[in-house]
């Protein structure tokens, strides 16, 4: 099984957040229930037109803001992130029209998964790493049919204060496909939204609710733009440094 390990846990989580007002919690998680309620029968039948308004309407409902920097990535591109937290899922959404690669456990998820499956996500079987040539073939064809494609190399969550290795694999999809690579570095305002270790959904979702406000913050860097023969380890290493330059993180950590 392949199952990539973050060494993050609860205690990376620094606390000390300033909390909402007596009642929002309760007023934002009632929100985000009837959201999910009305919109699981609504996002599979209108897909594409839903996901952005469904992401969007989720982040408002918990209190987060969402602050994009730097250049859209291009229709057909690879979009490559460092990895925090489910949100991370519902702030790509809300910017850039893609395909989620996500691991296949993220279907079951409420709300979440309807959006990622409403959106054409690529499942990735973890338990069965020999279909992962199956998966970047999958996002070799979306790519060249000009549809953008997600997904977090690191292949688990961080901190959001450390950042893991990417793993080179879905990069060959890109090489494949002569299509730009997009690296997006994702930075929250409190590691509060840190969602690792044995954290579970709905723990996470009611620590972002009871908590006063929460930005995210997205940075786009400059595509890369691989050519024949380029070498998907340089490509993924060549990702990884420009979301680290970008976040601030440390590299060596």
């Amino acid at each position: 099984m392949w199952q990539p390990a973050s060494g993050c846990g609860p205690g990376c989580r620094a606390g000390g957040d300033d909390p909402a007002r007596r009642g929002t919690a309760a007023l934002r998680l009632a929100g985000v229930c009837a959201v999910l309620v009305i919109g699981l029968g609504i996002v599979p039948l209108l897909r594409r037109a839903a996901v952005r308004t469904g992401a969007r309407v989720l982040l408002a409902l918990l209190g987060v803001r969402l602050v994009w920097r730097g250049p859209l990535p291009r229709p057909g591109s690879l979009v490559v992130a460092n990895h925090v937290s489910w949100l991370d899922i519902l702030a790509l959404h809300a910017i850039v029209e893609v395909r989620l690669v996500a691991k296949r456990e993220i279907r079951d998820w409420p709300g979440v998964g309807a959006l990622a499956a409403a959106s054409g996500a690529i499942f990735l079987d973890r338990a069965r790493p020999r279909t992962l040539p199956r998966t970047v073939a999958e996002v070799c064809a979306a790519l060249r049919a000009g549809r953008s494609v997600a997904v977090f190399p690191e292949g688990t969550t961080f901190c959001g204060a450390r950042q893991g290795r990417f793993r080179p694999a879905v990069f060959q999809a890109a090489v494949d496909a002569g299509a730009p690579v997009a690296p997006i570095a994702i930075r929250y305002d409190t590691t509060a939204a840190a969602f690792v270790g044995d954290d579970t959904l709905w723990a996470s979702i009611r620590r972002v609710a009871a908590l006063r406000g929460l930005t995210v913050t997205m940075v786009a860097a400059s595509a890369l733009r691989p050519t024949e023969g380029t070498d998907r380890r340089a490509l993924a290493r060549a990702a990884q440094a420009c979301v680290g330059v970008t976040s601030g993180f440390d590299l060596a950590a």
